[in-house]
Parts: structure tokens; sequence; C-alpha cells
């Protein structure tokens, strides 16, 4: 699932003591990047501070992190930016946005981009803490998830074809570019073809408890990524619908069906 420099969750399961997840705080505002960094250290994690969004983007781009916190309202390179820089590299870093911004459209469009979660200024310490460990648990539980072989780089479901190093995926050769929600979405469905997922254990599992009750992101989610891997949306081979309860993928002879 994770390309490039290696995260420090990586590095600890080959040396447990090496547990220390490695964050960078990307915040202009000094009294708030030093009271999250006290509080990420608290939780044993390793941080790194950038003031402005051009020194964010690049050690964003440059280093292994385990996370992100990540200003909207930045000088030089604004928060929105740097988000779409990251999520277009192969890399996978969760992203907390931080922003003083209250209306909607922000945090849809920060969310839409990849970020992870968000929080609107000012926030409680708890929720941030809250936040930031249910992110870490996440990764954990997408990566068990997401996959029966541990060792297994790649998954093949009849013409799918789905690089779990480089997140990348293709039909019949040809590649599909996904956003990293639908990326999750798609490889959660396929390590596990024929298991039905509620669209409430899909908002659990890839955008977490905080999202209960956006059933229509799981909804809109399922839609756009059926338009780009099935050749019939009408008659979706891949991603099937189970009529009252939820989503499922294809199994068995249900693939090779013409």
């Amino acid at each position: 699932m994770f390309s490039g420099t290696e995260p420090a969750i990586d590095r600890a399961k080959r040396d447990p003591q090496a547990m220390q997840q490695r964050v960078l705080i990307v915040e202009d505002d000094r009294d708030i990047a030093q009271l999250v960094e006290l509080h990420l250290k608290d939780l044993g994690c390793q941080c790194d501070i950038a003031r402005d969004g051009e020194s964010g983007l690049q050690k964003a781009l440059k280093n292994g992190y385990d996370l992100i916190i990540l200003d909207i309202m930045l000088p030089d390179v604004d928060g929105m930016e740097i988000c779409r820089e990251v999520r277009s590299e192969k890399n996978y870093t969760p992203i907390l946005m931080l922003t003083s911004r209250s209306e909607e459209i922000d945090r849809v469009l920060g969310l839409e981009l990849g970020a992870d979660d968000y929080l609107t200024k000012p926030f409680s310490i708890r929720e941030f803490i809250a936040r930031v460990k249910a992110i870490f648990r996440r990764v954990e539980a997408l990566k068990d998830e997401s996959s029966r072989d541990e060792d297994a780089d790649e998954i093949v479901r009849a013409a799918l074809r789905i690089d779990r190093v480089n997140r990348k995926v293709t039909i019949s050769g040809k590649k599909v570019d996904l956003t990293p929600r639908e990326y999750d979405l798609l490889l959660l469905f396929a390590a596990h073809p024929g298991r039905t997922y509620t669209r409430e254990q899909l908002l659990n599992t890839v955008w977490g408890p905080q999202f209960q009750g956006y059933d229509h992101t799981v909804n809109s989610h399922i839609n756009r990524l059926r338009a780009k891997i099935e050749a019939d949306i009408a008659r979706p081979k891949y991603i099937r619908t189970a009529w009252g309860v939820g989503y499922r993928f294809a199994e068995g002879e249900e693939l090779t069906d013409d």
C-alpha cells in the first residue's frame, strides 16, 4: 500500500522498538504548531514543522511521513495545493487538514482532494488527538482488510489488476485514474470478493466513524468508481449492489459472465 520512503509504521513491523510515527506539521501559526507538536510528542510521535507552504510541500514530497497535519491558509502555497500535489505522488500519506474556515464547501473540497480528515479552528486538543489516533487505526485496519495474503503485491480479478505497491489500477492493461478514496474502496472490495459491506461499514473503514450519516458520500463514490471500471454501469460486473444491504465485489463465475 505504501511506496517510496518507508513509513515508520512499516519500519515498526520489522523493528518493534521503532514504533514512532513521523508527523509533518505544516502550520504558519507558531503557537498552534508548537501546541500540536507538544501533544503529538506525548503520543510518541516524531515531528517536523514547516511554517510556509513551499517548505511544507518540499518536506512532504521528500520525506516519508505517517501523517501530515496541514493548514489550508499558508504563505506561498496553500494547503489545498499541497494536498493535491501529495496525492499525485505514489507515496500515500494520511492528511489531517486544519483551517479557520467553516464553510462546508472547503471541507468537501479538501476531502475530495484526498484529505483523510478535517478540523476547523478553534478545535479542542482532545478532539485533535482522537482524530489522529483514529487515522492511525484506520490505516492499519485498511492494511488488514485489504489483503488475505500480507505478502501479495497485486490483486487480479478478471481484467482488473491492482498494483498495491504503486497504488495503480488497470483494466485490460489500460490505466484507471482513481482518487485516493476510490482506490481504497476498490482495494477493500477486491481483496474480499463476495463479502457484503453496508454503507455504514464502508464509512467506518474507509472514511472513519466521524463520517456517520454521510451515506450519500458512499453512494457517490461507488457511482464514480463504477463509471471508471465498469464497461456497463447499468450492469456492473465488479461492484454489485446487495439490495437493501449495501455493496459487494463479484466472485467466482460472476467474474466470467459476459
